[in-house]
């Protein structure tokens, strides 16, 4: 089946594609990339396939592919963004989506709600409506239930495996950003440079390896800015605990460089820009552990 054709059900939530054995103290995961989209849901929405598709990170997965071969371990989602997203609070629910109260424990205020993308979105990218109906409360915890927690689940497991093998563990969060800022993005209209870096305004990661990534990624010719539009989404805050030798970056990748943003098509640049990432992966896994504070 071909890679980039969603499939009537999920087998599985995510993969995990190991290294035969790791070498890098790394891990990278790619939570917006998945495609494969169940058939309940594409029924049950009122956009056609390509329009739910504008919410991935497509091909994003592809691009850090060199990770496993360097020695990091890469896990990937395979259910799509607009189903269910695993770079959100657990329980960040709209109550206007559901036709039943929402339990007590829900965040039903944060600002990723009130923009209607938040665990399960509202919309898609460009703000159009996702759902003909509204929704079961239970329909939403299933999903977070059988994919969010399977996911989170995966990826703690690797962190922990990774910082107890080398002393720290150095997650990089993959992601693609549209060329130009949306209307629920903080620069709307503008044209976005190649590479976006965050690391939470500094807490999420020693200062070395942003330092590095935005080293690498300038010798390669390319234009970076650091935490704005993007400075880190759930997984960088909740995974970036420097003080605990865990320290987390997140990449966002201009989409243009690599692919037809409106048809979901990978461009004559993807495989240069995936051959490219092997010195950053390279660079990156060069740190000397001492000055992220292990011993």
């Amino acid at each position: 089946m071909d890679a980039d054709s969603p499939v009537a059900g999920i087998e599985a939530p995510h993969e995990v594609v190991a290294p035969a054995r790791q070498t890098l103290p790394m891990v990278f995961a790619s939570p917006h990339s998945g495609n494969r989209y169940p058939g309940e849901f594409l029924a049950a929405s009122r956009l056609d396939r390509l329009a739910l598709r504008r919410s991935e990170d497509s091909f994003v997965d592809e691009i850090f592919q060199a990770a496993p071969g360097l020695g990091a371990p890469l896990i990937r989602a395979l259910f799509p963004r607009a189903f269910v997203d695993p770079n959100r609070e657990p329980f960040e629910l709209d109550p206007a989506m559901f036709e039943d109260d929402l339990p007590s424990y829900a965040n039903t205020r944060s600002p990723r709600v009130a923009a209607g993308l938040g665990t399960i979105a509202r919309v898609v990218a460009n703000g159009a409506d996702i759902y003909r109906r509204k929704l079961a409360v239970g329909e939403a915890l299933e999903r977070i239930r059988n994919y969010y927690w399977p996911y989170h689940e995966a990826l703690r497991d690797l962190v922990e495996a990774t910082r107890a093998t080398f002393g720290y563990c150095v997650l990089i969060d993959c992601h693609s950003m549209p060329s130009v800022g949306g209307p629920a993005d903080r620069d709307p209209g503008a044209a976005r440079v190649d590479f976006v870096l965050g690391d939470c305004h500094g807490t999420a990661c020693g200062a070395v390896v942003m330092e590095t990534a935005a080293a690498e990624l300038a010798r390669l010719g390319y234009n970076v800015a650091r935490n704005a539009p993007y400075s880190g989404g759930f997984v960088t805050r909740h995974y970036g605990r420097p003080a605990q030798a865990v320290h987390a970056l997140q990449i966002e990748i201009n989409r243009a460089l690599y692919m037809d943003e409106g048809r979901i098509r990978r461009g004559t640049y993807l495989p240069r820009l995936a051959e490219e990432m092997h010195g950053v992966i390279a660079a990156l896994g060069g740190i000397d552990g001492t000055l992220l504070g292990v011993q």
